[in-house]
């Protein structure tokens, strides 16, 4: 009788799954909060909530997933795109004031 060792089985539970959530969350979420607190003082969430919603989503959805190997990649794609949109506005405004100040 011969046993196949080569590969992983298909539900191994991946030892280091939590490291991509985290590193966005340590990034992404004291951004996001403050975010939040500016979009919520000023006259409400209007068009920037979608896209903190989406965010939100994003990271919950990046700790939520099965710690299978095989869903490695989609847990890694969902925490960089939601430090991506959540920098994306902080990152916009740094942009925009150095055009302006130049």
């Amino acid at each position: 009788m011969t046993t196949q060792t080569a590969g992983a089985p298909l539900h191994e539970i991946h030892k280091t799954w939590w490291r991509a959530p985290f590193v966005a969350s340590v990034f992404g979420l004291p951004v996001l909060a403050t975010e939040y607190a500016v979009i919520l003082d000023h006259d409400g969430m209007g068009q920037y909530g979608g896209m903190i919603y989406t965010a939100v989503t994003l990271y919950v959805l990046a700790w939520v997933l099965p710690h299978r190997l095989s869903l490695r990649t989609p847990r890694i794609l969902a925490a960089g795109a939601a430090l991506l949109i959540t920098l994306f506005p902080v990152g916009l405004l740094v942009l925009l004031a150095a055009v302006v100040s130049a």
